[in-house]
């Protein structure tokens, strides 16, 4: 029978409109009863007016007679095109070959040391001859157990063998003073933190697509420079003390901030004390091998009549000390994702730091000067009124109260001698004086002119600096200090003498290891640049 061009036209618009909201399967069971209503030739029909071979719409009209019920699926089990993990069966172990050079595959392989991304991975298999997508690689990684993982630290190093003993023996002695009615604290210096419109980590509430502003780049402000926060958390009272400081975390700032804590909080708390005990890191400024910590407490105990009694936790172990979880984590997660804009805004954060079991903090600014490099002889080391406790006394010993001993006071850093001449030291420049001489006297013939204003610096120093820029690789900005120039005028000599040299054919090569009197240059510009009648601008 012919089917009339009407009725296909009109099958053709059905179909149109409503294939686009049925599966397969159902298209497939529409085009399979439309069929049995033509008869015969309607399969044909029916095929032409919806576009797909008669195959499909024969497959339709025996799965309407074989009288099925109806699937929970579109394709039957194993329809559908083959995964590429099946059609390769060489895909999955060159993956995991990948993803696991050490024990599945080459230990050299060239992803062994790289991040190893799904477009990596796939871009490496596809080269090795498996096309394969990154969704493809991420579905296969999963099915193989794999997720992503951060590092996970687990893995202690060498501990020592007194560690737990000396945990217990610390216990011992905090619940010792305690029950005494004796002050326990726990210090340590908090994070160095940058002081200005820096990211600071964590999230706050704000309003949507509204972060607040800060810096692409996390270099310090020269003008606010960092805050360091030192804290003492008291034990018994749950309280804690930070004293920000702007200078350097020295014994004397560490010690500075405990004598601070004593006399606005301690001495209230605890009128009757006659001892302290003070639980501290085995590194850092109040580590146990620091000198000027052990001096500045005996100062400390003599001013308060206290016996100050110290035990460290043993190396290694800064993450058990109390104050890292009872005090500096809540100020943490008090100023997260808000920057930390001035000296005033930390002081403010850390002093509004509390928590649902009762802890208070106080904080303040220390605008005090801490100068580093501070030297403790032997002598004033045996003058100390220090007692070694019989276990450990490395790690445990008291500083008593005796006012009428004099403790010395610790020596300032001396600066080395100074001699301008020792800046064309053969050891520095690599030359001889005559060899320096004869350098200078043939890059003078172009380089020695008298146009414009005269330069800052004589010849011969224009390249007697290039040389030791060269040869020791001093930067523009200390060698501007040294030679009493600017850091702009410097840059430009080092220009000028670097071309005249490349036009000679005049190489300086550098020095295989840092001579020992570049410690003396530096020094010389430190103390140049901590001068206050010292106009040259200051370096970083």
């Amino acid at each position: 029978m012919r089917i009339p061009d009407v009725a296909r036209a009109q099958l053709a618009v059905k179909f149109q409109v409503l294939f686009p909201h049925l599966d397969k399967r159902q298209r497939r069971l529409l085009m399979g009863a439309e069929a049995r209503l033509l008869g015969h030739g309607g399969i044909r029909a029916v095929a032409q007016a919806a576009g797909v071979s008669e195959t499909t719409v024969r497959k339709g009209v025996f799965e309407l007679e074989a009288g099925e019920a109806p699937l929970e699926r579109v394709r039957r089990p194993g329809g559908g095109r083959k995964r590429v993990a099946d059609l390769d069966p060489g895909l999955r172990p060159a993956l995991l070959a990948l993803v696991e050079p050490d024990e599945r595959g080459d230990p050299m392989s060239p992803l062994r040391w790289t991040v190893k991304s799904t477009r990596t991975l796939a871009r490496e298999l596809t080269g090795a001859g498996h096309k394969v997508s990154t969704d493809t690689v991420s579905a296969l990684l999963r099915e193989e157990g794999f997720s992503l993982q951060a590092n996970a630290k687990t893995i202690e190093c060498s501990q020592h063998p007194d560690r737990d003993a000396q945990f217990r023996y610390l216990n011992e002695q905090a619940c010792e003073h305690r029950d005494a009615g004796q002050p326990v604290i726990s210090v340590d210096t908090k994070t160095k933190e940058l002081v200005g419109e820096f990211k600071n980590g964590g999230r706050s509430w704000r309003p949507a697509g509204e972060p607040v502003p800060v810096h692409i780049h996390d270099f310090a402000d020269p003008k606010l420079g960092k805050a360091i926060p030192y804290g003492i958390y008291d034990l018994a009272a749950n309280t804690g003390w930070v004293n920000v400081g702007t200078d350097h975390d020295t014994a004397a700032f560490a010690v500075e901030s405990i004598r601070r804590w004593w006399h606005g909080q301690g001495k209230a708390a605890y009128p009757q004390a006659t001892r302290l005990l003070i639980t501290a890191d085995a590194g850092g400024s109040n580590g146990y091998r620091t000198r000027a910590w052990k001096l500045e407490l005996a100062r400390l105990a003599a001013e308060t009549h206290l016996t100050i009694t110290v035990c460290h936790l043993p190396p290694g172990t800064s993450k058990w000390n109390k104050i890292e979880h009872r005090l500096f984590s809540h100020i943490t997660m008090n100023w997260r994702g808000r920057p930390l804009t001035s000296h005033e805004v930390i002081v403010e954060s850390i002093a509004a730091t509390t928590t649902r079991t009762g802890l208070h903090v106080t904080a303040e600014l220390d605008t005090n000067t801490y100068p580093t490099g501070v030297a403790i002889g032997d002598a004033e080391m045996a003058a100390l009124p220090l007692t070694r406790h019989a276990f450990h006394g490395d790690w445990n010993y008291a500083l008593h109260s005796q006012p009428t001993l004099a403790i010395p006071t610790p020596r300032a850093p001396q600066a080395p001698a100074w001699d301008p001449a020792l800046m064309s030291d053969p050891v520095l420049t690599g030359l001889s004086p005559h060899q320096l001489d004869d350098l200078t006297q043939t890059l003078a013939t172009d380089g020695d002119t008298r146009r414009g204003r005269p330069p800052r610096l004589a010849f011969p120093d224009q390249v007697l600096a290039t040389v030791l820029h060269l040869r020791v690789n001093l930067a523009a900005e200390p060698l501007a200090v040294l030679f009493g120039s600017s850091r702009t005028a410097m840059h430009r000599t080092l220009l000028k003498i670097r071309r005249l040299l490349e036009a000679h054919g005049i190489s300086v090569s550098p020095a295989t290891s840092p001579p020992a009197v570049l410690g003396t240059l530096q020094a010389r510009v430190t103390a140049l640049n901590n001068d206050p009648n010292n106009n040259i601008k200051r370096t970083c």
